[in-house]
C-alpha cells in the first residue's frame, strides 16, 4: 500500500463489531476503526452512546488505498453488510445510534456518496426506501480499546455467535469469491 495516497470514508451500518471485522480483511484497507460521529459531545463512551442522548453514531472509519480498492468497491461492501432501508435500527439493534450513514468531507465526496446510494438501491438488493443519511464529517472519536476486533476477540460471546458471525460468514463467502479479501 501507498502510504502517501491513503484516504479515509467513515460511515455507521449499525453496531460496529459487524462492520469493522469485515472492512478489515479486504485487500487495499489499511485499517478499519469502531468509534463514533456526528454527536454533540467530546469523547463519548460506549454507554453514553448507547443511550441515544449524545447523538452520535457507531461508525468505522475506514483508511484505504484507492489503488488497491475503490469508493465505490467500499460503497458495495457497506451496502452489502447492513440494511440502508431500516431507520435508526439493525435487526434488534435499536437507536439513533444504530443508523446508516456516510459520512462525507467535501462537496464531490459528497455527490460519489449520493451516487453510491443510487447505485445500490437500482441493484434490488434491499426492498424499499434507502434512509441512509449522507452528513457533512465532523469529528471521529475512536471507541474504547476493547471494542476494537471485538469479534475477532469474541467470537463465542453470544451476539457475535448469533449475528456477527453468520453476517462474517455471508460476507467472506460473496467478496471471497470476488477475490477481495486478504489470505487468511
Amino acid at each position: 500500500m501507498d502510504n502517501n495516497n491513503l484516504e479515509q470514508i467513515t460511515f455507521g451500518g449499525g453496531c460496529f463489531w459487524c462492520v469493522e471485522s469485515c472492512f478489515n480483511m479486504l485487500k487495499g484497507v489499511q485499517s478499519a476503526v469502531s468509534g463514533y460521529s456526528g454527536g454533540h459531545k467530546d469523547h463519548p463512551t460506549y454507554q453514553e452512546v448507547c443511550t441515544g442522548e449524545t447523538g452520535h453514531a457507531e461508525v468505522v472509519q475506514i483508511t484505504y488505498d484507492p489503488a488497491i480498492i475503490s469508493y465505490e468497491q467500499l460503497m458495495d461492501v457497506f451496502f452489502f453488510l447492513h440494511d440502508p432501508t431500516q431507520l435508526n435500527r439493525q435487526g434488534n439493534d435499536i437507536g439513533t445510534q444504530y443508523r446508516s450513514v456516510i459520512y462525507y468531507k467535501d462537496n464531490p465526496e459528497k455527490a460519489k456518496a449520493e451516487e453510491a446510494i443510487k447505485t445500490s438501491q437500482a441493484s434490488g438488493r434491499w426492498t424499499g426506501t434507502y434512509v441512509t443519511e449522507v452528513t457533512q464529517f465532523d469529528k471521529f472519536w475512536p471507541a474504547e480499546q476493547y471494542h476494537q476486533g471485538y469479534y475477532n476477540e469474541n467470537p463465542t460471546q453470544p451476539y457475535c455467535s448469533a449475528v456477527v458471525g453468520p453476517k462474517i460468514q455471508k460476507f467472506k463467502k460473496h467478496f471471497g469469491e470476488l477475490g477481495m479479501l486478504n489470505a487468511e
